[in-house]
């Protein structure tokens, strides 16, 4: 088996309570759950037309501008799955268009992430099957490989192993590592908890800003009112 055109098995992959549990928690509380440390960048964008992406990852490392094994991975990815491209991020050729999501459509995945370029955008925004991609072009792909699937791949930093937790919405796209499910899900949960609680203060005329002058007294800024601070 030669490294750069492979196609592997993918040994594990989260499971459909822990697709679920993340599902109903915004990205951004998942993402400050995670330190703020992971991320894969602000170019990757939803394009369709609305609704949360969360799913196991199957992932595809394929040569800028190239879609055979993205074909390949549609046809081995199961119900749910979300297929993962890592294309450089070169924007010169799409990797999918229309007749591919709908292809993914048809087999029931659970949505698409192209670190790179599509098409006929017109159709992915009418619809609302997840779609996450760096850019848009009309240039159509090539269908020579290599490639590998079910390898570790990295976009801008964030590396996604086969079966890791893949989340996106309106905020981004985020990762979340198999081994740390359970971690991040339990602090996530408790971060949208405290946030659900502050939105109904802030709403209820009752919510404590005491902490702002706390951190700036504690910080040493001068404010008006204030005697300056005396120096040594």
């Amino acid at each position: 088996m030669s490294a750069g055109f492979r196609i592997l098995a993918r040994a594990r992959k989260v499971s459909e309570q822990d697709i679920k549990n993340f599902a109903a928690i915004p990205v951004a509380n998942i993402s400050d759950s995670m330190a703020r440390m992971t991320a894969a960048g602000a170019r990757l964008r939803p394009l369709h037309r609305g609704g949360k992406l969360a799913g196991a990852a199957l992932t595809v490392k394929s040569r800028p501008g190239d879609n055979l094994m993205v074909h390949k991975a549609l046809d081995l990815a199961e119900p749910g799955d979300i297929v993962v491209v890592d294309a450089g991020g070169d924007l010169s050729n799409a990797i999918i268009g229309e007749l591919m999501v709908a292809h993914a459509i048809q087999r029931g995945l659970g949505g698409i992430v192209i670190y790179g370029a599509v098409r006929d955008l017109d159709a992915i925004q009418a619809g609302s099957f997840p779609v996450f991609a760096a850019g848009v072009t009309h240039r159509g792909p090539y269908k020579d490989g290599p490639g590998e699937i079910n390898v570790p791949i990295a976009i801008e930093g964030m590396v996604i192993a086969p079966g890791d937790l893949v989340v996106g919405d309106n905020d981004g796209l985020l990762c979340v590592g198999y081994d740390d499910i359970a971690a991040v899900y339990a602090a996530a949960k408790a971060k949208n908890d405290a946030e659900v609680a502050q939105m109904a203060a802030i709403q209820a005329g009752s919510s404590d800003r005491s902490w702002v002058d706390a951190a700036l007294k504690r910080l040493g800024c001068e404010q008006p009112g204030q005697p300056e601070p005396r120096h040594g």
